[in-house]
């Protein structure tokens, strides 16, 4: 019984897995470096903290609009060769930000980075799914996938700090470098060639729509931490202009199903529905500890960049912790009850950030994070794992864009959310207790994310045998170029 309900994972997915983990921790490692590295950009430069922002928001506009089309891009050209030429685009984008001259043209580099990265990370998850007939180890292989989604906000800051401390900021886009160089080697070894499938035609009315459909969420949501936040037109016109684009984008891929960018007919499945709606809840939680969690130390505890950055990494080491135990009771026990088990640790753990102030234990705070970060590495795996459980190996790459830009937007309006609640708690502070007051506010916002997170959850499949029974979707065959002679 036991080995009928956890499966072995063939051998090929778990060499495609650990290659693609080599290459994927540059990119994770990249975005979460650069949070702590804006100030001393803004320093060299000689611009201000807003211009250099950009450096952030250009990457990760950029990122969102390369996500849509990686299911059309794989189709066109094979995914091993896609995946070989993002990381060769990222890798060149990384030399030449630490080769930018000023602001201006590090902006510039940092879309073509974002753009590589966007491509590189829905990738991930399709191209070692697809090795596994039927979906079988799934939760065992999601623990090795979202390896670096684990490892990158821990490593990337502390990582980050080091070169901050003892080296020029150039050395953060250099440590990419080797990663990309190691992972396009094992990638051309060991990754399987899959060629491309005919000549399906890109969905130009789909992309001009999701395009700057996603620029708009992103953008806006990257605004409302300003001050003023509603009342500026930075703010709720991309908001508002992007929600209807995303809208209308919507529609038209429900209409023109044969030549969909993205298949959203998968979201009449449960499991992706679900896992969707959990991966932007979950997204909120990771995304707005990111944001608070190292503010907290620095404001309240008076640490620098550095300091706060290593004080986080109790919750990486519980991340890890749990990866193998989550992963293979997905496969047991199913989904719902692993996600579920996963946030109340979560939410368990952030409550003590919640009452805590200046004075409180830092040691007792370093054991609350390796709970909080064990509580958020069981989360990550069963949610993403049950969205491909009994899908075609064509629906996968959909699904893969879908969860991930669920997660995507999730982060950024977690991310805007608690900075609002943040600057509102802590705007009129005058004393180091006044601030801890504010910090509290904020995290039991966070501690609802979690408890929403919860609710949600019981729509998860209950047992992996209750998702494998579902029938595919079906998904129209993609036409040829040749097959689309009229207009």
């Amino acid at each position: 019984m036991a080995e009928a309900s956890t499966p072995r994972i063939p051998r090929q997915a778990v060499v495609t897995a650990l290659v693609l983990v080599v290459g994927g921790l540059a990119v994770i490692f990249d975005s979460t470096i650069m949070s702590i590295a804006l100030k001393t950009l803004a320093l060299d430069l000689h611009v201000p903290v807003g211009t250099i922002q950009w450096v952030t928001t250009a990457y990760l506009l950029a990122l969102g609009v390369a996500i849509p089309i990686v299911g059309w891009a794989q189709a066109r050209l094979g995914g091993k060769k896609l995946w070989m030429i993002a990381l060769t685009v990222f890798l060149v984008a990384s030399v030449l930000c630490s080769l930018a001259w000023d602001a201006p043209s590090l902006i510039l580099f940092r879309v073509l980075q974002g753009f590589g990265g966007g491509l590189m990370m829905p990738l991930m998850a399709t191209l070692a799914i697809q090795q596994v007939p039927g979906g079988a180890g799934l939760g065992r292989l999601m623990a090795m996938v979202s390896l670096p989604a684990a490892l990158g906000p821990i490593l990337g800051p502390t990582i980050g700090g080091l070169i901050l401390n003892f080296l020029d900021w150039r050395w953060i886009f250099w440590v990419n470098v080797p990663f990309c160089l190691v992972g396009l080697l094992l990638a051309w070894r060991f990754v399987p060639a899959d060629g491309p499938r005919g000549r399906p035609v890109l969905d130009v009315v789909g992309l001009v729509l999701v395009a700057p459909a996603l620029v708009g969420v992103l953008f806006g949501l990257s605004n409302v931490s300003k001050d003023g936040a509603f009342s500026r037109a930075d703010v709720w016109l991309p908001l508002v202009g992007g929600a209807l684009l995303l809208g209308a984008f919507v529609v038209s891929q429900v209409r023109r199903p044969r030549v969909a960018l993205i298949d959203v007919g998968l979201l009449r499945r449960r499991s992706v529905a679900s896992s969707s709606a959990v991966m932007f809840l979950s997204g909120a939680s990771l995304y707005g500890g990111m944001l608070l969690l190292p503010l907290f130390f620095q404001v309240v505890h008076g640490k620098d960049a550095l300091a706060a950055a290593l004080l986080l990494i109790p919750q990486g080491v519980g991340a890890l912790l749990s990866r193998t135990l989550a992963g293979r009771l997905t496969d047991a026990v199913g989904a719902r009850v692993v996600a579920i088990a996963g946030f109340v640790v979560m939410g368990a753990a952030t409550i003590p950030f919640a009452l805590a102030g200046a004075g409180t234990d830092e040691w007792w705070l370093a054991g609350v994070l390796v709970v909080r970060g064990f509580g958020m590495g069981a989360v990550m795996i069963p949610v993403m794992a049950v969205a491909f459980v009994g899908l075609e190996r064509d629906a996968v790459p959909h699904a893969s864009i879908i969860t991930r830009l669920a997660q995507q937007i999730g982060g950024a309006f977690g991310t805007a959310v608690l900075a609002v609640i943040l600057e509102s708690a802590t705007g009129s502070a005058r004393s180091i207790a006044e601030l801890a007051h504010g910090f509290d506010v904020a995290f039991w916002w966070a501690v609802g994310f979690t408890v929403l997170a919860i609710a949600v959850c019981v729509a998860l499949p209950a047992r992996p045998a209750a998702v494998s029974a579902e029938e595919p979707a079906p998904r129209a065959p993609e036409p040829s170029g040749d097959e689309l002679t009229a207009p």
